[in-house]
């Protein structure tokens, strides 16, 4: 919300799941993913900010927070990944530029593993 009470920014969270064979076998084991035909992810279904916002670190804020969320939920449910699919390839290098990793057959569809989530957010001392 700004100081004026506009809503300013917004993602979703969901639960989904990723094929397995979506992800190179070199990339399971070094990440210790289970090995499932189909593997429980979180999907961030949609991040944006609004316009008036551009270059004011909120999309980044917003993608950090949506990161935290995603970690502490899959405390409860299982979920190896957060998974996005860009809209363009700015959207595509934004993700990349925190680490997202792209599926090999998908030109817009990457995944951060929640093993670098952690990584993010250690646990508080």
């Amino acid at each position: 919300m700004s100081d004026d009470g506009r809503l300013v920014g917004y993602y979703t969270l969901t639960q989904d799941s990723i094929d397995a064979e979506d992800i190179p076998t070199e990339l399971i084991r070094q990440l210790n993913l289970p090995r499932y035909d189909r593997i429980g992810a979180t999907l961030l279904g949609r991040l944006a900010r609004d316009l008036t916002c551009k270059g004011q670190g909120l999309g980044e804020l917003l993608l950090l927070d949506a990161l935290k969320r995603a970690l502490a939920m899959s405390r409860d449910i299982a979920s190896a990944a957060v998974v996005v699919d860009a809209k363009d390839n700015k959207a595509h290098n934004f993700y990349q530029d925190f680490g997202f990793i792209s599926f090999p057959n998908s030109k817009k569809r990457l995944f951060l593993p929640m093993v670098t989530i952690e990584r993010l957010f250690p646990p508080a001392s």
